[in-house]
């Protein structure tokens, strides 16, 4: 079902969102019928509460919607999309309501509310439709809308269904909707291109590894985004467990979060030139898994020594990043699910990201504040450089002792950006592991609704 607003011109019935306060003045100036109707439910406007009232010949007459205290909404982000399941089926129309950001807000959590990922079970789908509040862009939140779902969808799709070739087709497919050109650079072909780190962490799977490479825009400052597409991780002969290996189809949320950003950005027509970059590998086991103690040599010409082969996500999106480099655009992003660092620090629900120019970190915090897509920035911390470096090669892809992993594997990814002076990485989980306003459990975009926000600052446009 397409993430949409309702008609404009469509009957709808009103709708208030309300608190205790708004409560006590629509309740005055309700009919007598509706207010005693009111006054018997014992409604409360609690975050998410809900209920319609009658009018005097029993037919639906209004719709309230809770909106709770300020502390409640700050504590349950999309907190009062839950109003849109709790209410029957019908179109209603937003009357009454906050404004701004929580305006905004609670229009996008309407239409998130309404994604289900259906390809392999059919799930049911909500009856109430909302027609687009008064001074919010809704060309603007379906298209961002749109774009997430394609990241949950992508997430979601079990690696049997989403290796490295159908998300190759799942990026051809967005390509072509906007009329992006499209390279990919396959088997064979990514060694003798150089790319061989790639192909080192992908070639013991019999889904050949790629580099997915999309191109739109003719005009404006350049962005570059390249998405972590490890299609599936067993940990390589350094083999992952079975409770961290559950979860791996989401290995490639980088590359899911990417292409859903890529989307919002071509469906608006944002005036820049938009590269995209996705590294698609699997990374399994055979006769020529890679293996501990090897050493690697990058596109860069940088060394690598291999302590870990289940830390292959940055090994990958370093040969990325050094072709992005080589293009010298205005800003490089990278998203990656690549530390359970990452996660030990903030939890599930920030998205931790590097930037070095500290102009471009404070636009990305306060548009994520605004867009309620929460980020935490992090340092690219100097003296932690030692770590990365160990005594036979360039770099290392695993430093022991187990400290610092985010920021150490942040470090390394910058070593492969150094003619591009501003450059972001961005360390997502991609997964929303508890059912949320807005978020069922399953595959969850992350940082792409703020780096969207911030744009115009971030580029000038």
């Amino acid at each position: 079902m397409p993430l949409k607003f309702a008609p404009s011109e469509a009957n709808a019935l009103a709708l208030h969102l309300v608190d205790e306060a708004g409560l006590a003045a629509l309740a005055d100036g309700l009919d007598p019928g509706p207010r005693a109707w009111l006054t018997a439910t014992g409604f409360k406007p609690d975050l998410g509460a809900a209920i319609v009232l009658p009018g005097e010949d029993g037919a639906p007459r209004l719709a309230l919607g809770g909106l709770g205290t300020p502390e409640a909404r700050t504590r349950l982000r999309f907190g009062a999309s839950v109003i849109r399941a709790a209410l029957p089926a019908g179109t209603y129309r937003l009357v009454t309501g906050p404004s701004g950001d929580e305006r905004d807000e609670f229009a996008l959590g309407w239409l998130l509310a309404g994604y289900r990922f259906t390809r392999y079970k059919a799930a049911p789908q909500l009856g109430a439709m909302l027609i687009a509040p008064d001074s919010v862009d809704a060309a603007r939140l379906e298209a961002v809308a749109a774009g997430e779902a394609l990241t949950r969808d992508l997430i979601n799709t079990p690696a049997s269904d989403m290796g490295p070739q159908e998300l190759e087709d799942a990026a051809k497919t967005l390509a072509n909707a906007f009329g992006a050109t499209m390279t990919v650079t396959r088997e064979d072909a990514v060694l003798a291109d150089n790319f061989p780190m790639i192909h080192a962490v992908g070639r013991a799977s019999t889904r050949p590894p790629r580099l997915i490479d999309i191109a739109w825009g003719r005009e404006g400052p350049r962005l570059t985004l390249v998405g972590k597409g490890v299609c599936f991780d067993t940990g390589g002969l350094n083999l992952k467990p079975g409770e961290s290996m559950g979860l791996m189809k989401k290995d490639m949320g980088g590359a899911a979060t990417v292409l859903g950003l890529a989307q919002m950005i071509m469906a608006l027509g944002l005036p820049l030139r938009l590269r995209v970059l996705i590294p698609a590998v699997e990374n399994s086991v055979s006769g020529n898994a890679m293996r501990p103690s090897d050493v690697l040599t990058s596109r860069k010409g940088l060394t690598v020594e291999i302590n870990n082969t289940d830390a292959e996500g940055r090994l990958v999106l370093a040969d990325a990043l050094a072709l992005a480099d080589e293009d010298t655009p205005d800003l490089v992003v990278s998203m990656a699910t690549l530390t359970g660092a990452a996660r030990v620090a903030v939890g599930p629900d920030l998205a931790p990201f590097y930037a070095t120019d500290p102009d471009d970190a404070t636009a990305v915090k306060q548009a994520a504040a605004t867009v309620a897509d929460p980020v935490w920035e992090m340092p690219f911390w100097t003296p932690y450089e030692a770590k990365i470096e160990p005594q036979i090669a360039d770099l290392d892809n695993a430093p022991a002792g187990g400290m610092a992993g985010s920021i150490t594997a942040a470090l390394f990814l910058k070593r492969f950006v150094t003619a591009t002076p501003r450059y972001m990485h961005f360390d997502i989980y991609g997964w929303q592991p508890e059912p949320a306003p807005a978020r069922p459990k399953g595959g969850v975009g992350q940082g792409a609704r703020a780096l969207l926000a911030a744009l115009p600052e971030l580029l000038g446009l």
